[in-house]
């Protein structure tokens, strides 16, 4: 290449024209203009060929940026072992009883409703709380009646479990030790279930009895193939 023999060239051009006295003029400016545009041509020609692999270099990084979500949602999409329906203001309670559950139990994963995911419907998240985990827990507190919410919640929960055949026996309304929910206040259709006691001698054992691993299996496959269908 011109450029190359220009630069590794023992003898520099100024000595060259000296030495030669024959050459005329005309014919150095000749090919001193030749040179610069023969240099301003290779140099165009590789910004050229950088521009052009540039486009295609982005575009492949977006369409990996674009395949990237879709990856970590199929890798995050976990059936929960159970979901803590609660009060607004009874959000901290929720995170109390679900370590409780997860670290002196093993009853993991769990999910509170208010970890669920925001700027959507709630009815949306309501739907996918319920039937994205094993068992539903109602946090019966006293902030429990008070919110119209929770009350749509436990009815709503009440009748995925018997129209539902996996989900049957699946909703377990649950008294902490913070603020429960007197059983003469209790709603109705919730009384006819047996509800978790924390303070009760026999909540250990309670515990152990319904949330059985073997129950939690048969939800968890019937989850998955209701996702593949779809």
């Amino acid at each position: 290449m011109g450029i190359g023999k220009s630069k590794t060239d023992p003898c520099p051009l100024s000595l060259s024209w000296g030495k030669s006295h024959s050459v005329d003029t005309s014919q150095r400016h000749h090919k001193s203009d030749s040179g610069k545009s023969e240099e301003h041509s290779l140099r165009d020609h590789v910004v050229q060929s950088s521009v052009a692999e540039m486009p295609a270099e982005g575009q492949e990084g977006a369409e990996a940026g674009e395949e990237r979500p879709e990856e970590e949602a199929e890798e995050e999409e976990v059936f929960f072992k159970f979901v803590i329906l609660h009060a607004e203001d009874d959000t901290d309670e929720a995170l109390r009883v679900q370590n409780l559950l997860q670290n002196d139990f093993g009853i993991k994963p769990g999910i509170i409703f208010a970890e669920m995911p925001c700027g959507r419907q709630h009815l949306q998240n309501l739907d996918d709380a319920v039937n994205g985990s094993a068992w539903t827990i109602l946090l019966l507190t006293e902030n429990f009646l008070r919110d119209t919410w929770c009350k749509f919640q436990f009815y709503t929960s009440l009748m995925n479990s018997v129209n539902r055949q996996h989900k049957y026996n699946s909703v377990i309304p649950m008294r902490p030790l913070n603020s429960p929910l007197p059983r003469e206040r209790t709603p109705f259709a919730l009384r006819t279930i047996n509800a978790l006691e924390e303070e009760g001698r026999g909540f250990p054992t309670q515990v152990e009895r319904i949330f059985q691993e073997s129950v939690y299996k048969i939800q968890q496959a019937i989850w998955k193939e209701t996702r593949n269908m779809v």
